[in-house]
């Protein structure tokens, strides 16, 4: 069948009532058993009248499981590839599925959706526009408030949660799957509403399938978020979530800090030219209420790390996710700090950021950032509020990696520096030395190749070096950082002249030309491999 008779077989004869009841026949029951299907909220689809019911899309089988939940046909749009194959094409328009071509703004399939309104049946609109997994829901698209305006009929939220663990390849599995539906939500009827009305409509509709959603379980969304910590990065952070749209608590270290904070809405020590938002509260850390927040940002030191986890992480409810921004290892025994951090709280899920990230360039120019968590779903989330914060991220599950490179990038400045007085060609080879040590420790631990190589490793490296008035933080964080690499590294069994070296230097056993000959003295050659 071609494209114009599968509509105008959707705007004229419908589902065919035969092949529609038949496998709604089978396949009711076999839902109930196989997926135990849990059907909430059905007294709210309309028994008459046009209607349409907006509900996330997490898989292919949405359609034919929401379907279940009225006693009367739905219809649905599809993608125009789904019907390339004839009796798939007859087979999905039989059961009230009608193509659509995602790639344009197709203007029959909208007509097509009204003609079915119009009528007197209802259609099913997924307003993310695409199956959205994992995590919490995707954004929507202003098109169903569009629809419900030029239509007037009513809009029933519904969640479904379940259908994303059914398919594994082209198995099925059993799966508990659950819909709930709420009350439906009216709109007055407009001709020709504008893109601004359309997506306030919108705004109002998607709020309520996100109630549904998370009455099931399902994943929120980052509303509310609070960062300890109003250094320089702390409060750019804060500023960036502002941005984004959330709710922001920044925990200051005094309550003197805090009242000037509050008074002048200007961190006049770290960013003297950035203007706090309004959206931005700024309390003692120490008073912070966590209870309620969907995330939780430490930005702080990691030799600060222990005492704000001591204080906050009982705190921190499990319903919250936790970013960590410290960069080094934690004392005294060098742990990384999202390990540490999880170890001692009841978030669910904990991620850090690497890359190269000034903090006022960051707010004034964005900053390509690497996101770092193994929970994928938190990993997800956090990466669409810091784009929505105007970053460029990158996501990955490599922590380790990520949190070893921040450390490395301490250790190779420090190394670069000790080594100058020998040279530039000294310098660069202690820092290079220093840098593949540590990458090959990261690899032995799991870490994959690419991280320092990337944004994580030799961006970040390079950011720090060209950045201005930071050189006494970074010689403090490589300071503290240096004795627990090498004590890590040294423990391990690694071969790491440089990193050990590097120590004895700072610690005052060795002098720093003499250690920066043996980094230039010729040693026997030897393949370079994989660690």
């Amino acid at each position: 069948m071609d494209r114009e008779t599968l509509l105008e077989r959707a705007r004229g004869r419908g589902v065919n009532p035969i092949v529609y009841w038949l496998l709604r026949a089978i396949v009711q029951p076999s839902a109930h058993i196989y997926f135990r299907l849990s059907r909430i909220g059905r007294e709210h689809i309309p028994a008459e009248g046009g209607f349409i019911i907006a509900s996330n899309h997490r898989s292919f089988l949405d359609p034919f499981v929401i379907a279940l939940m009225a006693r009367r046909p739905i219809y649905f749009m599809t993608k125009k590839e789904a019907f390339i194959n004839r009796p798939a094409a007859w087979l999905l328009s039989s059961l009230g599925a009608y193509p659509i071509d995602r790639g344009a703004s197709d203007q029959d399939a909208l007509a097509t959706t009204k003609a079915i309104l119009e009528r007197g049946d209802g259609v099913l609109i997924f307003p993310e526009g695409t199956r959205t997994r994992p995590g919490a829901l995707g954004r929507p698209k202003r098109g169903v408030g569009r629809l419900a305006l030029e239509t007037g009929v009513p809009v029933v939220p519904v969640a479904i949660i379940g259908t994303e663990a059914v398919r594994n390849g082209w198995r099925f599995r059993p799966h508990k799957v659950r819909i709930r539906a709420g009350a439906p939500l009216t709109f007055p009827k407009v001709e020709n509403p504008t893109g601004a009305l359309a997506g306030a409509v919108t705004d109002r509709i998607w709020p309520c399938v996100e109630l549904q959603w998370e009455w099931l379980g399902g994943t929120p969304r980052i509303r509310r978020a609070a960062v300890i910590g109003a250094g320089a990065w702390g409060t750019s952070l804060a500023i960036a979530l502002a941005r984004a749209g959330l709710e922001v608590d920044l925990g200051t270290r005094t309550a003197e800090q805090a009242a000037e904070l509050k008074d002048t809405r200007v961190n006049s020590r770290y960013l003297p030219q950035v203007p706090l938002p309004d959206k931005i509260a700024v309390h003692r850390a120490a008073d912070l209420e966590l209870a309620h927040h969907d995330l939780v940002c430490l930005a702080v030191h990691a030799r600060d790390l222990p005492a704000v986890v001591a204080a906050h992480g009982s705190k921190i409810p499990a319903r919250a996710g936790v970013l960590v921004l410290s960069r080094g290892l934690v004392a005294p025994l060098g742990a990384l700090p999202t390990a540490y951090v999880a170890e001692r709280t009841a978030s669910h899920a904990v991620a850090c950021l690497g890359g190269p990230g000034d903090a006022a360039d960051a707010l004034a120019h964005g900053a390509s950032l690497v996101a770092a968590s193994t929970d994928q779903t938190f990993l997800a989330q956090l990466a669409d509020v810091l784009a929505a914060a105007r970053f460029d991220v990158q996501r990955t599950t490599d922590v380790t990696g990520v949190e070893l490179a921040g450390a490395a990038r301490h250790a190779a400045i420090l190394a670069a520096s000790a080594a100058a007085s020998a040279g530039p060609n000294a310098a660069g080879a202690a820092a290079g030395k220093v840098l593949a040590e540590v990458d090959a420790y990261s690899r032995r631990h799991g870490g994959q190749p690419g991280t320092f190589a990337g944004l994580a490793g030799a961006g970040d490296l390079v950011a720090t070096v060209m950045a201005n008035g930071t050189a006494e933080r970074r010689t403090a964080e490589a300071l503290d950082a240096l004795p627990l690499l090498a004590a890590a590294l040294d423990e391990d069994g690694a071969d790491a002249p440089a990193v050990t070296g590097l120590a004895d230097v700072i610690a005052g056993r060795v002098e720093p030309e003499r250690w920066a000959a043996t980094v230039m003295k010729p040693t026997r050659a030897r393949s370079t491999r994989a660690a």
